[in-house]
């Protein structure tokens, strides 16, 4: 899965990194590097032709499924082609980038935190589903969740999934109106950036808080003062 991850640069400069020098912006979010869910982050999507980024609530349940499934903040892949997804899948596809994401390894109450990122240290484009129209009633109605896949390679002695991560190129196709959602879903499934592409290193359990921020979290904990 994915609980966390490091939005550390503003939406502005990954718009720019993803070629979209004229997208359009609803977005007041400040870079983070412990972005968790319920909060609003930057997401990038094409809307009626425009290239927007727009803050979008973490987590999501649609409003006729409240009392029946639980609110969720990730999607697993081989479920996508579900009646539950196919919506989004058809009109939700967004894009979430970063610098890495958080999982955590040992026993409850004394879980490690690791940060995963791609080894070149190019920044993250992981993959998205939203609602991005408005919430009548509570905000997970209009709300984002990060593609999952199970993990491969050296990777699973961190956790046995992860967020789905595509080159620039991949991601602006996966957004693209014209794929339909099946060829949405193939490319979900065999465009993802390889494990053998990201690295690991463990950082400080300050990273548990969901409150805690700054660029010291991020940090691999040789590089800290101490594991609090």
């Amino acid at each position: 899965m994915c609980g966390r991850f490091d939005q550390s640069q503003t939406a502005r400069h990954y718009a720019n990194v993803f070629g979209w020098t004229d997208a359009v912006f609803d977005s007041e979010s400040g870079p983070t590097t412990n972005a968790a869910p319920g909060t609003y982050r930057p997401v990038l999507h094409v809307q009626d032709g425009e290239h927007r980024v727009d803050d979008v609530f973490w987590s999501y349940r649609p409003r006729w499924a409240e009392g029946k499934i639980p609110i969720t903040i990730n999607a697993r892949l081989e479920k996508l082609g579900s009646s539950y997804w196919s919506r989004l899948l058809k009109n939700g596809r967004g894009i979430v980038p970063a610098e890495g994401w958080y999982e955590w390894t040992g026993e409850k109450g004394h879980k490690q935190p690791w940060h995963i990122h791609r080894k070149d240290h190019e920044p993250l484009f992981l993959l998205a589903l939203a609602n991005f129209g408005p919430f009548e009633e509570n905000r997970a109605e209009a709300g984002f969740v990060l593609v999952t896949d199970d993990a491969s390679g050296g990777m699973l002695d961190i956790h046995d999934r992860r967020p789905v991560v595509m080159n620039a190129e991949d991601a602006a196709l996966w957004l693209s109106p014209a794929l339909t959602p099946q060829q949405a879903l193939e490319l979900a499934r065999h465009a993802a950036v390889a494990a053998e592409s990201f690295d690991w290193y463990k950082v400080s359990k300050k990273v548990n808080n969901a409150s805690a921020d700054g660029p010291q979290i991020a940090r691999p904990l040789d590089d800290q003062d101490d594991e609090a």
